[in-house]
């Protein structure tokens, strides 16, 4: 039961996560080019390679911050509830 409350506080997360996936993206963009904006896939100035980059760029980070947000709210809401909210452990004593 614990485990459905859950899924509103993981979504708040999602939320949240990309915004700051956002905000960490358009530093990093800015800090490796010196551009204030990556390219759109659609620039018709811009070359394949850097739309392409900004494209794999990005991806990392969201990746890396949605995973990172992920984690930390299971970590939290198991210290709040005793419960974790995600998948069981898979591993077993055998292992």
């Amino acid at each position: 039961m614990l485990r459905l409350l859950y899924r509103p506080l993981g979504l708040i997360f999602g939320v949240l996560g990309g915004i700051a996936a956002s905000a960490v993206f358009a530093r990093v963009w800015k800090m490796v080019t010196g551009d204030d904006e990556a390219p759109s896939a659609t620039d018709e100035d811009r070359r394949w390679t850097e739309v392409l980059a900004a494209a794999a760029v990005q991806g990392a980070v969201f990746g890396l911050v949605k995973t990172a947000v992920d984690r930390g709210g299971a970590v939290g809401y198991r210290k709040m509830t005793g419960e974790w909210p995600g998948d069981k452990s898979s591993k077993t004593d055998d292992d």
